[in-house]
């Protein structure tokens, strides 16, 4: 049962990576973003339980079993609820326009993405994966969401933009991160949330400051900054 959810569960997060490319609306985007945060929050459990083909599945006692649903609660309330609150605060704090804008449109990052994401196929195919990674997604899917937050990174031209595109990209390395989890179970975890979390708060900061000179926070008006040396 396991093999069957993870694989869908990862396509889903491919087609928001898809949406998240196109949508301009940031509400929208916060919203997107939060929900592929969400979503491989619950694939967490469904991953430490999968079953190596062949194998069969180790019984989770009661110590294993409530660190596993604390650990994918804690993940999904961070993503899902304490990140998009502390975004749409700064938004409004700020007083940021509603829209997104891209600085090479918005079908030339989709293009990307999609030329990206069948690269990331190809390219895991041919990578020394243990047997019980070669029929799934993971590694194509880390590496296509990763990808997708760089372009959002590289390509928005708001600052807060720029931010989701970070959590996007720490969203592709906690996919990889569920290759680990039989290695190292809890580290991998609360690693990557911390990261995250503290993350955008420094972004948030950052944000918050240069907004008080800027109200739009803009790339371009970041880089205006270098005429008041």
């Amino acid at each position: 049962m396991s093999e069957l959810l993870l694989d869908p569960g990862l396509i889903i997060a491919l087609l928001m990576n898809f949406y998240i490319l196109t949508v301009t609306s940031l509400k929208q985007m916060i919203y997107a973003v939060s929900f592929q945060g969400v979503l491989l929050g619950f694939l967490y459990p469904i991953a430490h339980t999968a079953v190596p083909p062949g194998g069969e599945a180790d019984p989770l006692d009661v110590l294993v079993a409530l660190r596993l649903i604390g650990l994918t609660a804690g993940i999904v309330i961070i993503k899902g609820w304490v990140i998009p609150t502390f975004l749409f605060k700064a938004m409004r704090s700020a007083d940021v326009r509603s829209r997104v804008t891209s600085t090479i449109g918005i079908v030339p990052p989709l293009l990307l993405g999609g030329v990206g994401t069948a690269a990331a196929v190809v390219f895991s195919q041919s990578l020394p994966l243990a047997a019980t990674h070669v029929s799934h997604l993971p590694v194509p899917a880390a590496l296509a969401t990763v990808l997708c937050g760089f372009l959002l990174l590289i390509t928005r031209r708001e600052a807060l933009g720029q931010v989701l595109g970070y959590i996007v990209l720490e969203n592709g390395i906690f996919v990889f991160g569920l290759l680990l989890i039989k290695a190292v179970p809890i580290m991998v975890e609360l690693g990557i949330v911390l990261d995250l979390f503290v993350g955008v708060f420094v972004m948030g900061i950052i944000f918050n400051h240069v907004s008080r000179m800027f109200p739009e926070a803009s790339i371009e008006h970041l880089s205006s900054l270098k005429d008041l040396r």
